[in-house]
């Protein structure tokens, strides 16, 4: 699959098939989550891939749509990490650092797409209740959730804004 295309047939998908994620399909989304750009290079992120069904149900209990993690095998959680915002500071950790875990939840959701995997990601959230159900350190904050699995569904596109009201030229 080219890069247009997985970014013109990516959808948010809400329910899963009960089969597993494979190993291999794991180890994609994990490479396309490093090799993310980074603010500065400082990788001020860190990402749970959650498996343990337990956990995977507090996950869902942490967030506002329970129903969508019911069915997903796995579920990548991306944090900020506080400990690496380096000389940027505030801006470092109140910006760079979710640019960063932005950046790299993007590559994951095109390399899910690209494996025949669906994703949807969550930012509707109660922090607290994640960092509890993943035992969080101090310093990390959880600023996505993305259910991962087979698709069980196949949503039509979304409408979009027209080019006219997204894209400005200044000569």
């Amino acid at each position: 699959m080219d890069l247009r295309e997985a970014i013109l047939r990516r959808r948010s998908i809400r329910t899963f098939s009960d089969r597993p994620v494979d190993t291999d399909a794991v180890e994609a989304l994990k490479e396309a989550v490093l090799w993310a750009p980074s603010a500065g290079n400082l990788q001020s992120r860190v990402f749970y891939f959650v498996t343990h069904e337990h956990t995977r149900q507090k996950l869902g209990k942490a967030s506002y749509q329970p129903e969508i993690f019911a069915s997903a095998p796995l579920v990548v959680v991306g944090c900020t990490d506080d400990a690496i915002v380096g000389e940027y500071g505030e801006r470092g950790r109140d910006l760079y650092a979710v640019q960063d875990v932005a950046a790299a939840v993007q590559n994951l959701l095109l390399t899910a797409h690209a494996h025949d995997l669906g994703t949807v990601w969550i930012g509707a959230f109660d922090p607290e209740k994640v960092r509890e159900a993943l035992a969080l350190p101090a310093g990390l904050e959880a600023v996505a959730m993305v259910p991962v699995g087979t698709p069980a569904e196949a949503p039509a596109p979304p409408e979009h804004k027209p080019p006219h009201a997204l894209f400005h030229d200044v000569v």
